[in-house]
């Protein structure tokens, strides 16, 4: 694998749509109603229903794990949420996660890898960098 900063690990694009959300919200107890209920989300000022931020969190650091084979090669992992991910109804939002390494220290046995996640050309997570460990 090259490590050169700069160098583009992985790409993918990942829809949600309602259904996901409820099996999502199911599996992580997080049955807050802005998930699934379009009148409570505009209610408290959201366009609709949106995502839960830990699933996009999730979606995305998932693409540097299959890009890396080992779930536990993910040394630390941390984001800022920017923006929610609306989710239509009828239909489904698409997440789009770009991979690409920020920096390498091959003495440690390091990188960092950025990850721009964006909905709609929107940055919907921020400073998204997770840590891995290379050269296993």
């Amino acid at each position: 694998m090259d490590w050169t900063p700069g160098t583009e690990l992985a790409r993918r694009e990942i829809s949600v749509d309602r259904a996901r959300l409820v099996r999502y919200a199911g599996a992580s107890g997080d049955f807050n109603p802005i998930h699934w209920n379009d009148r409570v989300a505009r209610e408290v000022g959201l366009p609709g229903v949106i995502a839960h931020g830990m699933w996009t969190m999730g979606a995305a650091v998932d693409v540097v794990v299959d890009a890396l084979g080992d779930p536990g090669a993910v040394l630390d992992y941390q984001v800022r949420f920017s923006r929610p991910v609306a989710v239509p109804d009828p239909g489904e939002a698409t997440v789009v996660v770009v991979a690409t390494i920020g920096a390498a220290d091959v003495d440690a046995g390091t990188a960092r890898v950025d990850l721009a996640v964006t909905c709609e050309g929107q940055r919907v997570l921020g400073k998204a960098q997770a840590v891995v460990r290379i050269g296993v």
